[in-house]
Formats: C-alpha cells, sequence, structure tokens
C-alpha cells in the first residue's frame, strides 16, 4: 500500500503513523506542498492519504490548499482511505462543502477527549490528546461525531468506513511533541484556554494509548483495503 502523507509544516510529522505503516509493510511517501510550489500526489498513486496539521487554514485562498481538496474529492469518490489530523480534517470538512470556522476556545495543550460512538472496536472511551488549534469544523451531515472534549464538541468525526478526521492529535511521539513547542510553543502563550505553558506541555509524557490508538483507527480504514 502506498500511503501518501500531506505534511503542512516541518514541525508536524507523521509520528506513529510512520511506525504503523513500517509494521505493516507499507510504504510512506511525504509531500510538503506548502513548501514545494503545491507538489501534490495523483489520486492513481494513492491507495491511502493522510492529511497532518498546520499553520494555515482551509479558509486561507491559496492555490495548494484548494487543489489539496479537490485531491480528496477524488479519493472520496473513490472511497480510499483518508485520515486528516486538525488542519487535515478541517479540509476533508470543506471538501465536502462543509463549514471550518473560529473554535468557542483555542486549545493548546493535554486535554482530554471521549469518544462518542461505538463504530470502531477498541477504541478508548477517553484519551489525553494534544490539542493545537483555534479552529474547528462542522460535522458534516452524512458523518458521525466521533470524539468530543470539555470545551469544544466537534474533536472528531467518522464518514462511512474509510475516512476520519481528528480536531486534535494522536500521532506525535515524544521527538514530535519537543519539535512543536521548541518551534511553535509561543502559540501556547496566548489566549490558551488551557493554560499550559510550552514547559508544562513538554513535561507531559505522550500517553501510550495513542500509539495504540492510532493503530486501532488505521486498522479499521484499511481493513477492506
Amino acid at each position: 500500500m502506498r500511503i501518501n502523507v500531506l505534511q503542512h509544516t516541518p514541525s508536524e510529522g507523521p509520528g506513529s503513523i510512520a511506525d504503523w505503516a513500517e509494521a505493516h509493510g507499507y510504504q510512506l511517501y511525504i509531500y510538503h506542498p506548502y513548501q514545494f510550489n503545491g507538489v501534490l500526489p495523483s489520486a492513481d498513486d494513492t491507495d491511502m492519504l493522510v492529511i497532518l496539521g498546520g499553520p494555515m487554514s482551509p479558509n486561507d485562498d491559496v492555490d495548494w490548499i484548494a487543489a489539496e481538496r479537490q485531491l480528496i474529492k477524488q479519493l472520496l469518490a473513490q472511497h480510499k482511505p483518508i485520515f486528516g489530523a486538525c488542519f487535515g480534517a478541517q479540509q476533508i470538512v470543506k471538501a465536502l462543502g462543509y463549514q471550518v470556522t473560529k473554535a468557542p476556545h483555542k486549545e493548546v495543550g493535554w486535554a482530554p477527549v471521549y469518544r462518542q460512538n461505538d463504530v470502531i472496536p477498541g477504541l478508548p472511551k477517553q484519551l489525553t490528546a494534544l490539542h493545537w488549534h483555534e479552529e474547528m469544523f462542522e460535522v458534516p451531515k452524512e458523518a458521525q461525531l466521533l470524539f468530543t472534549s470539555d470545551l469544544v464538541k466537534n474533536q472528531g468525526f467518522i464518514l462511512a468506513d474509510n475516512v476520519i478526521g481528528l480536531q486534535f492529535h494522536l500521532e506525535p511521539k515524544a521527538i514530535n511533541v519537543r519539535t512543536m513547542v521548541i518551534n511553535d510553543g509561543q502559540y501556547a502563550q496566548t489566549h490558551n484556554a488551557l493554560q499550559q505553558t510550552p514547559a508544562a506541555i513538554l513535561k507531559t509524557a505522550v500517553p501510550t494509548d495513542n500509539q495504540r490508538a492510532i493503530a486501532t483507527l488505521f486498522d479499521f480504514m484499511t481493513r477492506k483495503h
């Protein structure tokens, strides 16, 4: 399986998604459209698409952001597995014709999320996830709400059996968290409803449940492929 990853900032890589792919013998191809003139894979060259987070908004009028959504639409029509984290989940929602708006609270740091249905077997009822956002998506009518948090209701959705979007991050390993904090830690310093400093974020160990949850999600999306 060829898994094409769209990465949108140097500080937010695939993390434990790469571990899952390697364990299954799948090949990861990482694209950086924000840097390399909007280079994206074709739908034909994509068995699964992973869309990572980033500091931009899907509402930005940028050619490569719009081109990403065209790719997402093609893959949705082909019923291929798609996973989006943060900006990536928002891109899926925009591709489906729904809105991305300012969230009621800016969340930066570690906070619990709560599973809202039993569609995916083996997923814990609660996880401690890394939040790094101030926008949120509208849950598409054709999708189901998958996670909520205490401050922002729309934290995750599942569409059919092959598309999952999360507003938060389960994929970061310890090195990814360090990279995010040292490069973008100032984002936590202002109007952060979680009231966590960069130092506090760094002191929190990455929960082992998160890597297991990523594997559970990805196994579910790809079990028929």
